[in-house]
């Protein structure tokens, strides 16, 4: 989709560093997300990329630097920030007992709507979940509990939301589930801000890619200002553009990440589930 970056960032960071112990987390972290924007905050684990979702969302205050939600800072107003963004985890927060429709009453309540049950009803008819909305959530496949997830994130119209890893885990059949649901939020003008270590998600959905690497952004861009950062490879006289792995291979390198493991960018066919450390 076309951006217009003359717009002021719906998230700006400037200078983000932050610390657990003696691991250097975060470095100096600097990103703009323009208005209405996907933006693929791309890196290996260990990276940094959790953490400074968690920033952002509040969860975490910085060491230093600073981050700003539609102009409000996330430490000074913390409340102004939650009002306007959601975050959805790499687990999905779906109560499995619950009805899909019982999952999104619940959080509109929670939010003191008025008329949760119609907000409930909304939300499943823009996700293609009504027929699904009077079954148990727990008999969802895993695309649907995500879409489900996501739909429970955009109760109550928040501006911003924060997608960490959404599809970890996911067969591809609901992978393209959940890409066509992020491609949806942003026809409606919602900002995405989308954690991911898959390079074929990044290269489907963003309009710009930031490439995190020990804590730091050491490239962003559109995909085609990042592949213009090589050039092309010849083969046997035949010109062979560099893909989105190439660019992120030839900056991030086999030097390693900070658990100095190597680096290897995932790709759908090598995609493993995501544990519980730091990203």
């Amino acid at each position: 989709m076309s951006v217009d970056l003359s717009l002021e960032p719906a998230l700006r960071v400037r200078g983000i560093e932050k610390s657990f112990g003696d691991l250097r987390v975060l470095r100096g972290v600097d990103l703009d997300v323009a208005p209405g924007s996907i933006v693929a905050l791309l890196g290996s684990n260990g990276a940094g990329k959790t953490t400074l979702v968690r920033i952002l969302s509040t969860l975490v205050a910085p060491d230093a630097g600073t981050a700003s939600v539609h102009g409000h800072d996330v430490v000074d107003q913390p409340g102004r920030v939650r009002e306007s963004i959601s975050l959805t985890g790499q687990f999905a927060a779906v109560d499995e007992v619950l009805t899909g429709r019982e999952n999104l009453v619940l959080v509109a309540r929670l939010r003191h709507l008025r008329d949760p049950e119609r907000v409930a009803d909304d939300l499943l008819a823009r996700f293609s979940l009504t027929d699904a909305g009077a079954r148990r959530a727990g008999t969802y496949s895993g695309g649907m509990r995500r879409r489900l997830d996501i739909a429970m994130s955009l109760v109550g119209n928040p501006p911003v939301v924060f997608l960490d890893e959404p599809t970890t885990g996911l067969d591809p059949q609901s992978r393209i589930e959940v890409w066509a649901t992020v491609r949806e939020l942003a026809r409606g003008g919602t900002t995405v801000l989308l954690t991911t270590q898959y390079l074929d998600e990044a290269e489907q959905l963003a309009d710009r890619i930031a490439i995190l690497h020990r804590g730091t952004i050491v490239q962003d861009g559109t995909l085609a200002e990042l592949k213009a950062l090589l050039p092309p490879a010849t083969v046997e006289y035949v010109e062979k553009q560099p893909s989105l792995e190439d660019v992120f291979l030839a900056l991030v390198g086999d030097a390693g990440d900070t658990d100095g493991t190597p680096v290897t960018p995932t790709t759908t066919e090598a995609a493993q589930p995501a544990g519980e450390e730091l990203r």
